[in-house]
């Protein structure tokens, strides 16, 4: 029997991979099974490995850092990527108004710690601690307990009281959310009002406009200051790809991509909405629609096309085919001609068929040359995340630097990659499935070692009175704010459930609050906020903390 000893209980490279691998298994397998309705999916893991460290069961303590920090950078990185593409869009059309709702919880949260100290008698100190474990943000607690040593107080508290709230930390954001949506949505499934969302529009117009009559495409779009494309030109019983120089008559018919707050306005432009047809069903058959175009998706699957300007390809003017959307991780942009394209982005092309061929070979349209997940990008952009997370950064009027970590650095360095990388001709395509395989490797990797290494300890200071007091004080730190914000961000600002659940689990470092949300819901929608708000509320929260210590504790 010493080799059940061997593989299962002695320290090695071998038993740490065997015993992660069975703790992942079995946590998600047991996160599957609903309780009332909620199942905690991935979340299960960190249980699983608290489990294992109250029974005994230890490994290498480096090779249990190693996978918990190795995993945490994947999953982080690869968040980043996903994001990317659309993190910045996503930004300019609310993410001020998130990263604002993010800092308020963080603010409260800080709040209540300080108001708990003052009139308990509790140390501030092991409050600090308290609540880095109730928002689960390591990397504030680091700061903390060098602010701490900065000022020769002792930490060690800090540590305790972060691992000891950090498992209710984890499902207080799960539970305050699952209420929460209970209580406003019921038994039934929150609306989702950017599930799914294009960028675009499709509406029809009949030139009745005067003004416009015997002028080409090009001089109304310049006219009008409104970006659009005309997709299709329909004049008595013929049916054109339109180019820029196409002159307008009237009767004719258009229909036209655009975005839904222009709509009304080309209206005005051209003269007469049609809406006889709602042109953004989903399913309708765009082939069917007249005999002389096709629309068709085309694959970009060759490098060379990366990163370059979409109106670089002149498409329209070579072949004579418009190029009136695009899609790009799961959102529908309008083909602009400045657009910078990557691989895998899908053009929606309306032409004449033999020009459509042509141009599918010119693009590659290949979905086999994809499958192969390009692990260049990723291995090189968590290394640059990595360095950038260990770089001090000084803030006026603090001895103490404060550093993104082994969190903020990735995921910033993910969106940047993710957003701009194609502009360098970087190759980031990702598949959905291999980014989310990535993902969901990294994060079970993460949730196993953090249970392993707090279970050993975690009963028997929890049973403590004092350590039971933690334990309820920081539940309350971490469902207070959440109520609170999500209250704010339904009733006032108008938040969809998903949007706001992001945000919310992105406020509170919570990546198992994301994964809940994401698989209750059965979309990713929650990602963008979460990847919206992250990098900001980590970074305050960083600074925070240490400014209360600096303040309070001096």
């Amino acid at each position: 029997m010493d080799w059940i000893n061997s593989v299962f209980l002695s320290h090695s490279s071998l038993q740490a991979v065997i015993v992660l691998s069975i703790i992942c298994a079995v946590g998600l397998a047991l996160g599957k099974v609903k309780i009332f309705g909620v199942s905690l999916g991935v979340t299960f893991v960190f249980f699983m490995g608290i489990v294992a460290g109250h029974i005994g069961i230890t490994v290498d303590q480096n090779m249990l850092v190693y996978a918990e920090n190795f995993g945490l950078v994947l999953f982080i990185f690869t968040l980043g990527m996903q994001v990317g593409p659309g993190f910045f869009s996503s930004f300019r059309k609310g993410g001020i108004t998130l990263n604002l709702l993010g800092l308020f919880v963080a603010l409260l949260g800080t709040l209540l710690a300080i108001l708990v100290s003052v009139f308990t008698g509790l140390d501030l100190g092991d409050m600090i601690g308290v609540l880095c474990g109730a928002v689960t943000n390591t990397p504030a607690l680091g700061a903390a307990q060098q602010a701490m040593k900065q000022l020769g107080h002792p930490s060690s508290s800090l540590a305790l009281g972060c691992a000891v709230t950090y498992p209710l930390g984890v499902v207080g954001v799960i539970f305050a959310l699952a209420l929460m949506r209970k209580l406003v949505y019921g038994n039934k499934k929150p609306e989702c009002s950017v599930e799914d969302a294009d960028e675009t529009y499709i509406a029809e117009f009949k030139v009745r406009n005067p003004a416009i009559f015997g002028k080409t495409l090009l001089e109304v779009s310049r006219a009008c200051g409104r970006e659009f494309v005309v997709s299709r030109l329909w004049r008595g019983n013929a049916a054109y790809s339109p180019t820029s120089n196409t002159i307008l008559e009237p009767d004719d018919h258009l229909l036209v991509v655009t975005s839904e707050k222009d709509a009304e306005s080309l209206a005005l432009l051209f003269g007469e909405f049609v809406r006889d047809v709602d042109w953004n069903k989903k399913d309708i058959d765009w082939n069917s629609i007249d005999s002389q175009l096709v629309s068709t998706r085309i694959l970009i699957t060759k490098t060379e096309w990366n990163g370059k300007k979409l109106g670089s390809l002149k498409l329209r003017k070579n072949y004579g085919v418009n190029t009136t959307r695009i899609y790009r991780s799961g959102v529908l942009l309008l083909a602009r001609p400045g657009l910078r394209l990557q691989m895998g982005d899908r053009l929606t092309v309306v032409g004449e068929a033999h020009a459509v061929e042509q141009v599918e070979k010119l693009l590659g349209n290949v979905v086999q040359n994809l499958n192969e997940p390009n692990l260049i990008g990723v291995f090189i952009g968590m290394s640059i995340g990595l360095i950038l997370g260990a770089i001090p950064i000084a803030i006026p009027g603090m001895s103490v630097p404060v550093k993104l970590g082994l969190a903020g650095g990735p995921v910033i360095v993910g969106i940047l990659i993710g957003t701009f990388g194609p502009l360098f001709h970087m190759v980031t395509y990702v598949t959905r499935s291999a980014n989310l395989m990535l993902r969901s490797l990294g994060l079970s990797l993460y949730l196993a070692c953090l249970g392993l290494d707090a279970g050993a300890h975690f009963f028997d200071v929890v049973v403590r009175p004092e350590g039971a007091l933690w334990v309820l004080i920081g539940f309350l730190f971490t469902i207070i704010p959440v109520f609170i914000g999500g209250f704010i961000g339904l009733k006032f600002m108008k938040l969809d459930f998903a949007t706001l659940s992001g945000t919310l689990a992105g406020c509170m470092a919570n990546p198992m609050a994301l994964n809940y949300s994401n698989e209750s819901l059965g979309n990713d929608v929650s990602s963008a906020s979460y990847a919206t708000v992250y990098p900001f509320s980590m970074f305050a929260r960083l600074i925070i903390v240490q400014i209360v210590i600096l303040i309070f504790m001096s």
